[in-house]
């Protein structure tokens, strides 16, 4: 598999970042770390091996990016306003950086798909949701899309427009609902087992509902926990059957 680390000093955090691309040619998939993980977490995790089949096809180019939710809602230390703050810039940081990257690195045509596991779930969720524009869908694997499950008891404006099951059943911008309703690829999985939330998936699957938005909501069994041997076996299945 054609493997190569790229980094620059972002503007958006002000601090270097560093982002792994996996194979040549296909969609670009955009994965999320789990937790405080970093660029790198999915591979050490044998989940990049896991897809290699649909990698090496051409018909996914994986780009995996650090996440900096150590200096944010997982940093016991920071203020609730600047975990917030980071938060917000980390969104920068994607939009403004990592996508013109992607695009350069493929095409201005080729779409983007947002990916996590867990934290990362969220992260793709949200990303996607909020800008449909430059996102073409999201695989979100054990996630829970209410970003107050991390904010111990802290909530603000931005605390409410990162989280998907709160603004989602607010949002009334037709043009953003156009978008976001065309995609074919929302995908909502969970296993059901140790450690699993299923309900989150659930409640998130009812608000996608309540606003006509098609998306696939999966629960897989009791055997499926909230660890990495379930991911291993979810994402190389939606590569293979859904794309």
């Amino acid at each position: 598999m054609n493997r190569e680390i790229h980094a620059w000093h972002s503007p958006a955090l002000n601090k270097q970042m560093e982002i792994a691309v996996y194979g040549h040619y296909g969609f670009a998939l955009l994965m999320l770390p789990t937790a405080a993980a970093d660029y790198l977490e999915y591979e050490r995790f044998h989940l990049i091996d896991a897809i290699s089949g649909p990698v090496n096809e051409g018909k996914a180019k994986v780009f995996s990016i650090n996440s900096i939710n150590a200096e944010s809602w997982l940093n016991p230390d920071m203020h609730p306003r600047h975990k917030a703050i980071r938060h917000q810039q980390f969104n920068d940081y994607v939009v403004r950086e990592v996508v013109p990257f992607i695009q350069q690195a493929t095409s201005a045509d080729t779409p983007i798909y947002t990916c996590g596991a867990s934290l990362g779930a969220l992260h793709a969720a949200n990303l996607y949701f909020r800008r449909p524009d430059l996102f073409s869908g999201v695989i979100g694997m054990s996630g829970d899309y209410d970003l107050s499950t991390y904010t111990k008891g802290y909530h603000d404006q931005d605390v409410y427009f990162n989280s998907p099951v709160q603004y989602l059943p607010n949002l009334q911008d037709g043009q953003l609902l156009q978008q976001i309703r065309q995609s074919r690829h929302i995908h909502i999985v969970t296993g059901s087992g140790q450690w699993e939330n299923p309900d989150a998936s659930r409640r998130f699957s009812h608000i996608l509902n309540a606003k006509g938005i098609p998306h696939e909501l999966d629960v897989w069994g009791p055997d499926m926990p909230h660890d990495w041997d379930t991911w291993r076996k979810m994402l190389p299945y939606y590569l293979q059957t859904r794309f």
